[in-house]
């Protein structure tokens, strides 16, 4: 058998930058999708402690009028994170098609840096700077919630970061590649 039959269904080392760079991305967006469903489901749905507008006067919860509008807000929320995870998935299977195989560690460490950014984003964006909504709208002082909520998104991206990068090194030795310096 030739060296390139041996070789032929085995991705070469620039193949595979390639592809984990991919599948790095799609593990993020699928990570982000994710914190999405996590926020919207458990925050906005079970809790119930604030909806996408309800920081703003005209869009009290308490009034019909502005719980349909929240629930229409809260709608195109969930639409945004969904088409992040559908992509993230995309992306990933891609990924994995081409040949690209990560380890559990690098998968999960992926998702919860997504995961992790996400809450960093919303929680300044839309906690800080727009003032949107907060954590906790039901309570008087809501600031203590939102930065426990911009802690945890860090504490998420820094232990997804410590995963990945083990997984990454794994999946890398697995291959017998050489290591990368990202």
């Amino acid at each position: 058998m030739s060296s390139a039959a041996a070789t032929a269904g085995t991705p070469r080392p620039t193949d595979l930058d390639r592809e984990e760079g991919r599948f790095n991305k799609g593990g993020f967006l699928l990570g982000i999708g994710f914190g999405g469903f996590v926020d919207g489901i458990v925050l906005h749905q079970l809790l119930q402690w604030h909806h996408m507008l309800t920081s703003q006067g005209d869009y009290p919860a308490t009034t019909i009028a502005g719980l349909e509008k929240n629930t229409l807000w809260d709608g195109l929320f969930h639409v945004s994170t969904w088409i992040a995870a559908i992509v993230g998935i995309f992306i990933v299977t891609s990924a994995m098609r081409a040949g690209y195989r990560a380890v559990t560690r690098q998968q999960i460490g992926l998702i919860l840096m997504g995961w992790g950014a996400f809450n960093l984003v919303e929680g300044i964006v839309d906690h800080h700077i727009l003032t949107i909504h907060h954590v906790r709208d039901d309570v008087g002082a809501p600031l203590g919630w939102d930065l426990a909520f911009l802690a945890l998104g860090a504490i998420l991206v820094l232990g997804g970061l410590a995963l990945k990068r083990s997984g990454q090194q794994e999946t890398r030795d697995k291959l017998a590649v050489p290591s990368l310096t990202r």
